[in-house]
């Protein structure tokens, strides 16, 4: 089976993504990393449904955390802090994808809300789609 690339077939509005976080405590997502990253071939991001500042410690604490219950090792490249982040409707896709917004432009047109964002490379062998079919995949935990 050959994958496809993900379509956005819309974007949610703000009020809209407000509701569809009522109940979600996070999301994770992984992709492949860019080619030049042999030792950490996962491109992970982590959606904390909070838009709240976190301390150092906390945050490593948080990170510690992920770490150790999914089998992540070697992270290296972390930026972790608030973020605005947008959410697509995607076709062949049953939740919505969540979208790290980074360029001004994606920032003005598509709609988003803050979010606690951990983004790193790591490697892990329970993230074997990213990691050996370079397919991107995103999980959501929730309350």
């Amino acid at each position: 089976m050959e994958a496809k690339a993900i379509q956005t077939s819309s974007y949610l509005q703000v009020p809209e993504i407000q509701k569809h976080l009522e109940n979600i405590e996070y999301i994770i997502m992984a992709t492949s990393a860019p080619e030049n990253f042999k030792e950490t071939p996962i491109h992970f991001t982590i959606f904390l449904n909070t838009d709240e500042k976190f301390p150092k410690d906390v945050q490593e604490a948080i990170l510690d955390k992920f770490l150790d219950d999914n089998g992540i090792t070697k992270p290296a490249e972390l930026m972790s802090q608030l973020m605005p982040v947008g959410f697509a409707e995607n076709t062949g896709q049953d939740t919505l994808m969540p979208l790290l917004l980074i360029k001004q432009d994606d920032m003005r047109s598509i709609p988003h809300v803050p979010m606690f964002v951990m983004d790193f490379l790591a490697d892990s062998e329970n993230f074997y789609e990213a990691k050996v079919h370079k397919l991107t995949g995103w999980t959501y935990s929730y309350n």
